[in-house]
């Protein structure tokens, strides 16, 4: 949805690249969040850890960032070219390898081998309907990307190579999408993929609904979700997966973020059914990820 994806934004000149997290199950505690990095002119809404020492973002002005000591510090890097492309999510392997998409028509895939030093474009799509609104890969190789819809057709994008190539798998998913639904570009948490194969992917809007693939793609099941929904601005932020069925959904009614009245919901059978928590969450949630399996984390 072009003109609502607001995602987990970190605006880098206003706080820092640590997101505000506070459980989503528990007593309610808060976390002390210091400052790593400030003065960079981008709203950050992509992040990748690879490992304590090693994690990339990406954001808006063509801004992507990289550090390789822990946070300590950081690497700022425009790729030659697409200075004005609104970067909302990254998928990084190691310290050199990663891969970017941005939001918004045309549509770009950019792959760096070098650490970020050049980046290779391997995606372009210059449609006015095309916006892809996130990516996650099952491992350095396999990955997939999907996007609104265009004709009612929910866009699904696979690489076998590490996002060397991508292929179009959007006839894969025999149903069409209702009117007005899409999906939010919440920093890639609306897919998730786990294991061999298996993978989840929310939309909201008019109609919420759960697209789920056991296969990497070739084949899809479609599970209703209950959460708040209806409107442009209303749905499923972020979804995540301990397992293949222990699983979580947040979101909310993102213009009304002091709400939590059905904005966070918990699966056991891997996106089938939906239920509410004891307790919710205490407004709009734009991204959520499991800690173990009982401590789940919400910003």
């Amino acid at each position: 949805m072009a003109d609502q994806k607001f995602g987990k934004e970190l605006n880098n000149e206003k706080t820092n690249l640590v997101p505000g997290f506070l459980p989503l199950l528990g007593f309610g505690q808060t976390y002390e969040l210091i400052p790593l990095t400030g003065g960079t002119n981008t709203s950050l809404r992509g992040m990748s850890i690879v490992s304590d020492h090693v994690a990339w973002v990406s954001g808006s002005n063509g801004s992507i960032g990289k550090t390789i000591d822990g946070g300590v510090t950081w690497e700022w890097i425009m790729p030659a070219g697409y200075e004005t492309l609104d970067f909302r999510d990254i998928e990084a392997f190691d310290a050199d390898r990663a891969v970017v998409v941005n939001a918004g028509a045309p549509a770009f895939i950019l792959l760096t081998k070098d650490g970020g030093k050049t980046w290779t474009e391997h995606y372009k799509n210059v449609d006015s309907a095309i916006f892809l609104d996130g990516m996650d890969f099952w491992d350095g190789q396999t990955g997939m990307t999907f996007g609104d819809p265009i004709k009612n057709k929910m866009q699904l994008l696979r690489t076998r190579d590490g996002g060397a190539s991508w292929t179009d798998v959007s006839d894969n998913l025999k149903t069409n999408m209702a009117p007005g639904e899409a999906s939010f570009a919440a920093s890639g948490s609306t897919i998730k993929t786990i294991g061999k194969g298996k993978v989840w992917i929310a939309t909201d809007g008019a109609v919420s609904n759960i697209y789920f693939s056991n296969n990497y793609g070739y084949t899809w099941k479609v599970f209703k979700c209950p959460i708040l929904q209806g409107e442009s601005s209303t749905g499923p932020f972020s979804i995540a997966f301990f397992d293949k069925n222990k699983g979580v959904v947040v979101g909310g009614n993102y213009l009304k973020d002091k709400e939590n009245t059905n904005n966070v919901l918990l699966t056991n059978d891997g996106g089938q059914s939906w239920k509410k928590p004891l307790k919710p969450v205490s407004g709009f949630r734009s991204g959520v990820a499991y800690v173990n399996s009982k401590v789940l984390l919400a910003t």
